[in-house]
């Protein structure tokens, strides 16, 4: 420590001291709320969990909210924890945001956040929502956001417990052409709908790989926290491809190609017919290896058949009733309808929808608007939670190799212990629910 003695005597310290405070204060206006931006009090503090390629979408369609600020990320890659951070820094101009390693840590220390952003694979939506909401955060999950159905349960009932907002990231219910075709089937402009048809990927299968890929070695912790990355999943040896999304296709993993777009297109199918609180009740095996062509039927009669095939873009749907037809994918320009006439109404229906539930055409803005109302977003915990039943039924179906018959009330098969089996899987301590 230097030994230098003060220039500064008590009386030059008060006259200095008294300058100071007759000096002006200067508030940066982004504090007050001024020139466009939104004061703190207004804002939603957000952090995120896993955001990878998917992630950094979502991330890159929040930020331009005004009302929105990113702070920190939780990844067990570190590449990938630096790229988030990068991403914001540039953003804000400085270098503030956090990177943790942990999600327990994070969730423990960040009592800031509000909101939390989970992007990781499969494996990880539900538990890392689970911990979120309870550390109070409310949760914009991608999907498929459950691994079985009993996951999709703990989900459903911690956000009621903790009061949480969440939202899974099924987009196609904030869109305008599928809007439009809901909306065309709930006022009866198609008449009696008797079937719809839920588009699922057109890659792998049903029935996943039950091996797993040769062993690596195990990189540094600091790298990547292998044990961090597997979660609740059996251990499994490290593969750099499973880090670089080589995790698809695997049962330990993955929700299959009926899980990967189906969390869409049965979300969609289900609302449109009014049972997003419900699930199918009854799977028609198809001597197949990913399940196109299957018909499940649900207590209302309708059917919902899978289909690879019949739409020109991805995670298509299609309402077929009495007295027409509508249909609708990613990259369409307008809904494909069996009456070019019923489009006159496009821009009234989608207007009337927005008016009558004051959510927008924007699924990250619904979210953000219900974590200030309070009110339940479009894609609510069981919105969820029953169209991934959907999906899980259908997966076990095809590996039980035989029709299925569930009663959702019950979240079990009828008289079917050996399919009851599926619909949970242990999870490898500590991270359980």
């Amino acid at each position: 420590m230097s030994k230098k003695k003060s220039n500064l005597t008590r009386r030059g310290f008060l006259k200095r001291a008294a300058v100071l405070a007759a000096a002006p204060t200067i508030v940066p206006a982004t504090a007050l709320g001024l020139g466009g931006s939104v004061p703190p009090s207004e804002r939603i503090i957000l952090g995120g969990i896993g955001i990878g390629n998917r992630g950094s979408h979502d991330l890159r369609w929040m930020l331009p909210d005004k009302d929105v600020q990113f702070v920190a990320t939780c990844d067990p890659q570190k590449s990938r924890a630096e790229a988030v951070k990068n991403l914001i820094d540039t953003r804000y101009g400085n270098k503030d945001c956090k990177i943790y390693r942990s999600t327990p840590e994070f969730l423990a220390e960040r009592t800031d956040i509000d909101a939390v952003l989970v992007t990781t694979g499969d494996r990880w939506h539900a538990l890392a929502s689970i911990m979120a909401m309870r550390a109070g955060k409310d949760v914009y999950s991608e999907k498929p956001s459950a691994m079985t159905v009993a996951e999709g349960r703990a989900v459903v009932e911690t956000a009621k417990r903790y009061r949480r907002i969440y939202q899974t990231g099924t987009q196609r219910l904030s869109e305008g052409n599928f809007t439009f075709c809901n909306e065309m089937l709930r006022l009866g402009r198609l008449g009696e709908v008797h079937t719809v048809r839920a588009h699922i990927a057109p890659w792998d299968a049903a029935e996943m790989r039950h091996d797993w890929l040769p062993a690596q070695p195990l990189p540094p912790k600091d790298e990547v926290d292998w044990d961090a990355w597997l979660g609740p999943c059996p251990w499994r040896p490290y593969n750099a491809a499973y880090c670089r999304g080589g995790w698809r296709g695997f049962y330990d993993f993955h929700t299959s190609c009926i899980g990967e777009w189906g969390a869409h297109t049965f979300a969609s199918c289900q609302v449109a017919i009014g049972a997003e609180k419900t699930a199918a009740v009854e799977y028609q095996y198809v001597p197949n290896e990913s399940g196109d062509g299957m018909v499940t039927k649900f207590a209302n009669g309708i059917k919902m058949i899978l289909q690879r095939t019949g739409w020109r873009g991805s995670c298509g749907v299609k309402y077929e009733g009495t007295e027409g037809w509508v249909a609708a994918a990613d990259g369409y320009s307008q809904p494909d309808v069996s009456n070019p006439a019923m489009l006159d109404d496009f821009k009234k229906l989608v207007g009337d929808y927005m008016a009558r539930t004051q959510r927008p055409m924007s699924h990250v803005r619904d979210f953000l608007d219900c974590v200030k109302s309070r009110h339940q977003a479009v894609a609510d915990p069981e919105v969820m939670h029953y169209s991934m039943t959907t999906v899980h039924v259908a997966n076990i179906c095809m590996w039980l190799k035989r029709d299925l018959k569930y009663d959702p009330a019950k979240e079990k098969f009828v008289n079917d212990p050996q399919a009851d089996r599926f619909l949970s899987r242990a999870m490898r301590e500590p991270w359980i629910i």
